[in-house]
């Protein structure tokens, strides 16, 4: 399927020197970035309280995120989800304040601000058990926020998570380059490979540079985006591969230039409707999906740019050629192997 078909090749490799410094700029800024700000990890990886609240009445985040400023946290994360009576809190670690005493201080202060007292409310779980839960009544003797679970995520765990992250990432690295490898040629690996780490250091360069938060939801993104920035590599390639095999006569750079080309309607249809969806989840998603979308988009679009102007100039520059990829036909003995 193709909304368009370009007749005359664009020279993309003619200008691959000029992008490929624009894209060596980038990928210097934003690894100073990293180790100028580094990356504001969230709850999961630096420790801290995990809270879920139900709300009787549509939850008002703002006010929410206001009181716990209030208490004592700078950068509170409150996300609804669910409904909007459900609310999930992620509060770092204070130095004055550990364990229990947090959790506590902080159920405190909500009731506060809705006028309300605690009190201990016994129930029977669907499993016919008694669970003795915390809650703030009003006034009129009516549940307005109930206190549904508490988690402590301790400094250990959170390294453990990174360190697990860390191992993923590099999995998916070195099974990336041995799949290419395999399937293509080892300058077309390290292409890729160059290529998508280009993605994933500008996607963490920019969480660096304006301090986003960096969660398990967004390394996620991070590994999704390199599997789509593969996936953009390989057609291309596929593509070249194909042309070596039928234009004989033309040049490196204008079998990848015509490969680029011919590939260009997939990638718009591709790319747009998956870029589509992904903004739906950053304008609609709410908190909870907001940086996951963010990663997702910055990577989508650097992905179409490092298949383009990094992976196919990189492979070029390695010196690919036609007999690379396309095994030589030996010609035939007229002995046929007998010999007298």
């Amino acid at each position: 399927m193709e909304f368009f078909r370009i007749k005359k090749d664009i020279p993309f490799m003619r200008h691959a020197l000029v992008f490929n410094a624009i894209s060596a700029l980038t990928f210097v800024a934003a690894v100073f970035f990293l180790f100028h700000k580094g990356l504001h990890f969230s709850v999961e990886f630096t420790g801290g309280t995990v809270m879920e609240l139900k709300y009787a009445k549509p939850a008002n985040l703002e006010s929410i995120r206001h009181t716990l400023e209030k208490v004592g946290y700078e950068q509170p994360e409150v996300t609804s989800f669910g409904t909007a009576h459900d609310v999930m809190l992620r509060l770092p670690v204070i130095k004055t304040v550990t364990g229990n005493a947090a959790s506590q201080l902080v159920f405190n202060g909500l009731c506060a601000a809705e006028q309300g007292t605690l009190k201990q409310i016994d129930s029977v779980s669907p499993k016919g058990e008694q669970v003795t839960k915390t809650a703030c009544v009003d006034g009129a003797g009516t549940e307005a926020v109930s206190l549904q679970k508490v988690e402590f995520v301790g400094p250990q765990v959170g390294d453990e998570l990174a360190q697990n992250g860390m191992n993923a990432l590099a999995m998916v690295v070195i099974g990336v380059m041995i799949y290419l490898a395999i399937r293509f040629e080892w300058k077309f690996a390290v292409a890729a490979i160059i290529a998508n780490l280009h993605d994933v250091v500008i996607i963490l360069g920019f969480f660096a540079f304006f301090q986003w938060e960096f969660s398990l939801t967004v390394l996620a993104a991070v590994l999704a985006v390199l599997g789509y920035s593969v996936n953009e590599s390989v057609v291309i390639f596929d593509r070249i591969r194909e042309n070596f095999r039928k234009q004989r006569k033309m040049s490196v750079h204008e079998v990848i230039d015509n490969a680029i080309t011919s590939t260009i309607s997939r990638t718009i249809i591709t790319h747009g409707c998956t870029q589509m969806m992904v903004l739906s989840m950053l304008f609609l998603g709410g908190p909870t999906l907001h940086y996951f979308a963010v990663a997702l988009t910055i990577g989508i679009c650097f992905g179409i740019y490092s298949s383009v102007f990094v992976a196919a100039a990189v492979a070029m520059w390695l010196g690919v050629k036609r007999e690379d990829l396309i095994k030589p036909i030996k010609e035939k003995d007229e002995t046929d192997g007998a010999v007298v």
